[in-house]
């Protein structure tokens, strides 16, 4: 079965940290970019990130540029949110999705995991 697994969440105060990491199970994610979202309650799936299958191009949601970093390891073949200076509004279940380019839209991946829960408060 073709999935991906994130990983990373949790609970975080407001200011501070978290990494996410991004797997595939069934196939290597290393010829796929990589996209990050979310999606908070009562709200539409959001773009946040997406890398592209070199890394050598990525994308960033305005919200988040400057806070988050993507990053891919192939030889680990995992890719990597950076999450810093969180805040409450960034809370939300992030997912990551493989697709054949780099965009901030969720139309054009082809694989999907299943979430990890994002939660920042104090």
């Amino acid at each position: 079965q073709l999935q991906l697994v994130e990983s990373g969440g949790g609970l975080v105060q407001p200011g501070g940290s978290l990494r996410l990491s991004c797997v595939a199970s069934g196939f290597t994610l290393d010829y796929y970019a990589i996209g990050w979202f979310r999606l908070a309650p009562g709200k539409e799936r959001e773009g946040v990130s997406c890398i592209s299958t070199s890394g050598g191009s990525t994308n960033y949601v305005d919200s988040v540029e400057g806070r988050f970093t993507i990053s891919r390891d192939n030889a680990q073949h995992t890719v990597y949110l950076q999450m810093n200076s969180l805040k409450p509004e960034d809370t939300a279940i992030y997912y990551c999705a493989a697709g054949m380019a780099c965009s901030r839209s969720k139309w054009g991946y082809d694989y999907w995991g299943q979430g990890t829960q994002v939660t920042v408060s104090s």
